[in-house]
């Protein structure tokens, strides 16, 4: 219902901006998205103002025609007149298409620019950011604001410039046809904007439910669609309620499109009305005009022409302040995401991190998270998020070094910061206080694109794209051949697999990797590794959740991907422990405890009960 005639859509959208205020500068950012276009703009302009002015020649044709054709048989002049009638119809007919074909092409300019910008601008933003936005309305914002936000340029600016010039123009030519005529037809305006108004605020009411209900529809079906959604339904055997809440919801979109269908057609069925109420007017006064003598029969009809085509003008300029603002708002929604600052940027003369085996290191390295004001808007996410105490720290005064080539196990109760860490050698953040330096070199000194390309992680919870095999392992290396896709996944271990493919490497894996098991797709994540081949891997754990039979594959594919790569690793297995170079033990963010394993279990601290509770129940599983 939204994409209707100018009028409709800025009744609809009157109220939605009620209150707002647009911070300064507002109008001028958008001209320079405005300027490149600037050529376009200039004829898409002329192209309007030429096709509102023919509104008049029309009705002018015509009254020359009957007064100085018709009655006094002039057969010659009949001809012409009408020919030259055909002619302005096809002179507007081509306006009109040259008029759209160049609001399309500022409009999708103005589309294309503002949606590579934010996209480009949110791949820049810390996780902090992700784990407390909404996606869906992220989602809105390159959507939906960003074409509302191109109306402001192209529908917004055609409505105002040919509204106004055709309402001026028809005003103008009624006045100088009859005044008479002219002011009963400026005193009925008043007859169609009231209702306007009245039916475009219950529009606008009705519009707004229909959005947040339909969100909410959409909202539900992409929870429900999405694999995991589908197999928590099914496995806890609520398909029945979930159709009746879904029927729920699309019973209340029925609803309010009745509802929108019936008054946007009450809307206008008054106005077409108040029209023949009027045109009925004109035709009486001015019959009575024309028996008077004061003007011909031909000035009548054109008088009567010109008024269809002077009340749409005049109700859709009336309304135009509501367009205006509705697209301004949008283009600062936009610009409210552009405007939130990344918490990790490249540092202007940034170097690259160096080759070969590389030392991580951690000088008094203390991090908290950062607040909602510092990484997300509160209008992206569904519900604002309680905040802890700005100075809870989750780690405070860490220091430690990975020599080049060794693996340091990271051990301790869920919640120790391990985790955290992590995120700090990949620089997914950086820390409040202290340095992270990998080779030598802080990381906030080293570029972007040399970090990416240095540190390779494997988490827990592998993250596959909805595409093929190769295409997920391409990720990591896209000029990588085929053949070297095959020798990466036969490394880890997935040579059965690859084979067993129906399709090979361009086998679909699925929404999220569903298709495979959790430890191919753990292992499909170390063929990624492997691809990318970096000097410094982190492993979060990676093998948490595998049974034996995965595990063990996982861990000769692990051992592959270790070999002469400095490592850290979470650990949870005691394999794992004992092939440590060192073991950091970590309680309330804080390293309490470091050594090898033996010299850990001979000191009988923390590390001793860890080792009693988590580690001697493998130990014992295997003897």
């Amino acid at each position: 219902m939204m994409g209707g005639p100018p009028i409709y859509r800025a009744l609809v959208n009157d109220g939605a901006t009620k209150g707002t205020r647009l911070p300064k500068g507002t109008v001028r950012r958008i001209a320079g998205y405005a300027r490149p276009h600037w050529r376009a703009i200039a004829l898409f302009l002329l192209a309007t103002s030429v096709s509102s002015s023919i509104v008049v020649a029309n009705p002018l044709l015509l009254k020359t025609i009957i007064d100085h054709g018709v009655t006094r048989q002039d057969v010659s002049l009949v001809t012409w007149l009408a020919v030259a009638v055909a002619a302005l119809a096809a002179l507007e007919a081509a306006l009109g298409l040259t008029s759209r074909w160049l609001s399309a092409r500022i409009g999708e300019g103005v589309i294309y620019l503002l949606r590579t910008q934010v996209f480009a601008h949110v791949q820049r933003m810390p996780i902090a950011f992700f784990t407390r936005t909404q996606t869906g309305s992220l989602i809105s914002r390159l959507n939906t604001d960003v074409v509302g936000a191109q109306r402001a340029i192209t529908s917004v600016l055609q409505s105002v410039v040919s509204n106004l010039i055709s309402a001026v123009a028809v005003v103008a030519t009624m006045a100088v046809l009859s005044w008479q005529i002219t002011a009963i037809a400026l005193l009925l305006v008043p007859l169609f904007l009231l209702p306007a108004k009245f039916i475009g605020r219950r529009l606008a009411d009705i519009s707004r439910a229909g959005m947040n209900t339909n969100a909410d529809m959409s909202s539900l079906m992409t929870e429900r669609f999405n694999v995991g959604g589908a197999m928590l339904v099914k496995l806890y055997g609520r398909p029945a309620e979930e159709s009746g809440a879904f029927a729920e919801r699309a019973a209340r979109v029925r609803d309010i499109g009745i509802s929108q269908s019936v008054f946007g057609g009450l809307l206008f069925t008054m106005i077409g009305l108040i029209t023949s109420l009027a045109t009925a007017v004109v035709y009486g006064v001015g019959g009575h005009l024309v028996i008077g003598g004061a003007f011909e029969l031909g000035t009548l009809v054109a008088l009567t022409t010109l008024l269809t085509r002077l009340y749409a003008p005049i109700t859709a300029l009336s309304n135009v302040h509501v367009e205006v603002m509705t697209a301004l708002v949008s283009f600062d929604r936009v610009f409210e995401v552009l405007d939130l600052k990344p918490m990790i940027d490249e540092r202007p003369g940034a170097r690259d991190l160096p080759e070969g085996p590389l030392s991580v290191r951690f000088d008094g390295v203390s991090f908290r998270y950062p607040s909602a004001e510092e990484a997300s808007l509160p209008s992206l996410e569904l519900t604002p998020q309680a905040e802890k105490a700005d100075d809870a720290q989750v780690l405070s005064g860490v220091s430690f070094t990975a020599e080049p080539g060794s693996m340091v196990a990271l051990v301790g109760p869920s919640g120790a910061g391990k985790t955290t860490l992590t995120h700090l050698v990949s620089r997914l953040y950086d820390p409040v206080e202290g340095v992270v330096r990998i080779g030598g070199v802080d990381l906030r000194d080293a570029t972007a694109a040399s970090v990416r390309d240095t540190v390779g992680v494997v988490t827990q919870d592998t993250q596959l794209f909805h595409d093929t095999v190769g295409a997920n392992l391409r990720y990591a290396r896209p000029d990588a051949t085929d053949e070297e896709l095959a020798e990466a996944m036969r490394a880890a271990r997935l040579g059965p697999l690859l084979d067993a493919l129906p399709d090979g490497l361009d086998t679909m894996v699925g929404d999220r990797g569903y298709r495979l098991s959790g430890g191919e797709k753990q292992r499909l994540a170390i063929a990624r590794l492997l691809l990318k081949a970096p000097s410094v891997v982190v492993l979060d754990e990676a093998t948490a959740h595998l049974d034996s039979e995965s595990e063990a594959a996982v861990q000769q594919a692990l051992a592959t991907a270790l070999r002469g790569r400095t490592s850290l690793v979470i650990a949870h297995r005691l394999a794992t422990v004992r092939e440590a170079d060192l073991i950091l033990v970590l309680e309330d963010g804080r390293v309490l405890e470091r050594g090898t394993h033996e010299q850990l279990l001979a000191h009988g601290g923390l590390y001793t009960a860890l080792h009693r509770t988590q580690f001697a129940p493998q130990e014992k599983a295997r003897a």
